[in-house]
């Protein structure tokens, strides 16, 4: 029996995850607004690298129109901020890195394979979140190329 994971119209999973400084976030601190939670592999790997200076590069466009941004992956927290450092970042991350956390229950976390082998790792998909909590619009399978400005195109329109 498949598990079934969370859709368009169904409440986010208010699930803790760490900030660099210490701190926890949770989906339900964006109540009231629009969020948008990017998940992504790994810190410092080209792809991922991309896809955090797109949005770090739109983020004041995203603050401009009320949406908060919010990217996720399994790094520790001072792996991210090495990455925010490094990348000079403006983009906020979380660590997801508990089992059974946020990325385990909307099935970003799942297994992979890659050269034959078949592995546990971070789909890379991005969730829109309304103001109500509740998903709006999800990204599967993402290709970094262009996507943070249709993710943008597609908060700002509903």
């Amino acid at each position: 029996m498949s598990k079934t994971f969370p859709g368009v119209g169904d409440a986010m999973p208010d699930i803790a995850m760490e900030t660099p400084d210490g701190g926890m976030v949770r989906p339900s601190d964006f109540k009231g607004r629009k969020a948008v939670l990017f998940f992504y592999p790994k810190d410092d790997t080209p792809g991922c690298t991309t896809e955090a200076k797109d949005f770090s590069t739109l983020k004041s466009e995203f603050d401009k129109a009320g949406i908060a941004l919010l990217g996720v992956s399994k790094d520790p927290p001072k792996k991210h901020a090495k990455f925010i450092a490094k990348q000079g970042l403006t983009v906020d991350l979380a660590s997801d890195a508990e089992e059974g956390g946020l990325s385990d229950a909307l099935g970003a976390w799942a297994e992979k394979q890659m050269y034959g082998k078949t592995y546990m790792g971070m789909v890379r998909s991005t969730y829109l979140l309304g103001t109500d909590g509740r998903i709006t619009h999800i990204w599967p399978k993402v290709k970094v190329k262009g996507h943070a400005e249709e993710v943008l195109a597609t908060a700002r329109e509903g």
